[in-house]
């Protein structure tokens, strides 16, 4: 995933692409700077094995069904941490880490797409901003994950 030139490849669908493209792009340059790892991203329909581990982590953790059309997937393998984005049509982005060494950290976090409206399904959640170059102002929130989720 180029972040210095953001595009709205695989992402023309939904209705805040742009931003959604640079809360993408905002996650590359993450990935990049900290750990030296290329950000590349796969067609949902691609990862129907990585989607379903997320939506069950969601589920058995908090009984929350995200409403909107998965577009795009990206698993990231760094410092013995499995990560794994969500982005969504309707601009929300959804990230798993998971430590892989038993103790570790493992947490969900969602962010919003400028533009974006919290939506129902993650009503109950607080939200911190947060200012992004490539995404302009970035909503987020997470919860840790308190039981065991195979991958």
């Amino acid at each position: 995933m180029d972040f210095t030139h953001v595009s709205t490849a695989g992402l023309e669908s939904s209705p805040v692409a742009d931003a959604l493209a640079g809360l993408r792009a905002n996650e590359a340059r993450y990935f990049h700077t900290k750990y030296g790892h290329v950000f590349t991203v796969d067609a949902a329909t691609d990862a129907a094995a990585t989607l379903a581990w997320v939506e069950r982590i969601l589920a058995d953790e908090r009984g929350i069904v995200i409403a909107a059309r998965p577009l795009q997937v990206a698993v990231s393998e760094v410092e013995g941490i499995h990560w794994v984005h969500v982005f969504y049509e309707s601009g929300l982005g959804v990230n798993v880490l998971w430590t892989r060494e038993a103790g570790g950290k493992r947490a969900v976090g969602f962010k919003l797409a400028e533009g974006m409206e919290p939506p129902a399904e993650l009503s109950a959640f607080k939200w911190a901003r947060q200012k992004s170059k490539l995404a302009g102002v970035i909503r987020g929130s997470y919860f840790v994950i308190k039981g065991d989720h195979p991958l």
